[in-house]
């Protein structure tokens, strides 16, 4: 049941949390939830157009809490590109800092992730194509920023599929489709999904003490992993490699029970690393325990992917390399011509730099609370909507 609130807003309760939004959003529907927020679908009167609206669960109840929402309004803001998840609007129902508590942030509605698209259909090559284009210009335009995601993963990347599912339902009805229209919508079918990258830069080693949640390292680097030495953007690299292989392959290519055994499992394909590697690391330990384990040799990646393009493998053999410094960039990867057929070099922009200051100041949860008010105060909507709801 709604209830009156401040003027422009109202009061509803959403799995047994109290949201209190601008008018222009309606039919609250809980979609998502998890260690730092719960997300709902909306509609957005005003655009005409469903979102996504994140309610950040007690951002300022420490100084770990309130420097991450504080981070991640901040990144919001500062991304403007088709391919990252970008900040549509960002309200609190508080008009004075003293009150303030919570704060809402409003995004596109993707619908799906590709973690749940792969788990329903295997994708075609050409659609693998497109999607790691989609998600190599997104790299690009993060990492021109200056930000690292770290925790790449196809539950990060988030799908547009509506498209999709109209073509679908006119696709499979022949009869009422005259064939130029079938063809136009078959070739919409293969590439209709938009990708957009989720929850960059917001990975830290404190996720784990803050939520007590260990994340899935079936696509993090070597080098992450195992904390060997001071890593790179290529650790995103790394990432989007082990995706496209998974979305080649249908499964996952690394999939390690724990930490160790998630490096015997990438040294079964990459080989044991070269001596000239091992002496690059910061870590004692790391270097001691690849010395002493027995030599393997790399794998053809075409024996494993056999079946797929010699372009995608090349792509492939480029990304999952255990010296990051061999990497390829994500704009290096873009030139390779796998993604020919797609490019659109007016597409593959560049970030304006992100500027990271406040990233390592420690600062008592009041003023991380005073810096998020006025960055949700400073909040300016794209060129195609309208102003915030504050």
């Amino acid at each position: 049941m709604a209830v009156r609130s401040r003027t422009g807003f109202y009061r509803q309760e959403v799995n047994r949390t109290v949201w209190e939004v601008p008018e222009r959003y309606r039919d609250l529907k809980q979609v998502g939830t998890g260690a730092y927020g719960t997300v709902c679908s909306a509609w957005d009167r005003r655009s005409g157009a469903q979102v996504a609206i994140k309610k950040l669960h007690r951002p300022f109840q420490s100084k770990l809490f309130a420097k991450r929402a504080y981070r991640e309004l901040r990144l919001l803001k500062h991304m403007k590109h088709e391919n990252v998840i970008g900040l549509l609007d960002v309200f609190t129902a508080e008009i004075a800092l003293d009150r303030f508590r919570d704060f809402y942030l409003v995004m596109p509605f993707m619908g799906t992730d590709l973690g749940k698209l792969m788990k329903i259909q295997r994708l075609s090559e050409d659609r693998v194509q497109f999607l790691v284009y989609q998600m190599l210009k997104g790299l690009k335009y993060i990492h021109s920023a200056g930000i690292i995601h770290r925790d790449l993963k196809p539950g990060n990347l988030a799908i547009n599929p509506d498209c999709e599912l109209k073509v679908l339902q006119l696709y499979l009805q022949p009869s009422r489709v005259k064939l130029f229209t079938r063809i136009i919508l078959f070739h919409c079918l293969l590439f209709s999904f938009l990708i957009q990258i989720l929850d960059f830069g917001l990975a830290r080693q404190a996720d784990a003490e803050m939520t007590g949640y260990v994340v899935t390292r079936w696509y993090r680097a070597p080098e992450v992993i195992l904390n060997w030495m001071h890593y790179t953007q290529t650790v995103d690299i790394w990432s989007a490699g082990c995706i496209m292989a998974e979305m080649l392959l249908g499964k996952p290519l690394f999939k390690g029970n724990d930490h160790l055994d998630q490096l015997r499992e990438i040294m079964k394909i990459t080989g044991t690393p070269s001596a000239d590697f091992v002496v690059k690391l910061q870590s004692q330990d790391a270097k001691n325990y690849l010395r002493s384990i027995p030599k393997v040799p790399k794998k053809d990646l075409r024996s494993i992917f056999n079946k797929a393009d010699s372009n995608a493998v090349c792509v492939l053999e480029k990304m999952l390399l255990l010296d990051p410094e061999m990497r390829v960039s994500a704009s290096e990867a873009l030139d390779l011509p796998y993604f020919s057929e797609f490019r659109d070099t007016e597409e593959e922009m560049e970030a304006l730099p992100y500027d990271q200051t406040m990233d390592n100041t420690d600062l008592p949860v009041e003023q991380w609370k005073r810096h998020t008010f006025t960055e949700i105060l400073t909040f300016r909507p794209p060129k195609d909507g309208k102003e915030t709801s504050l």
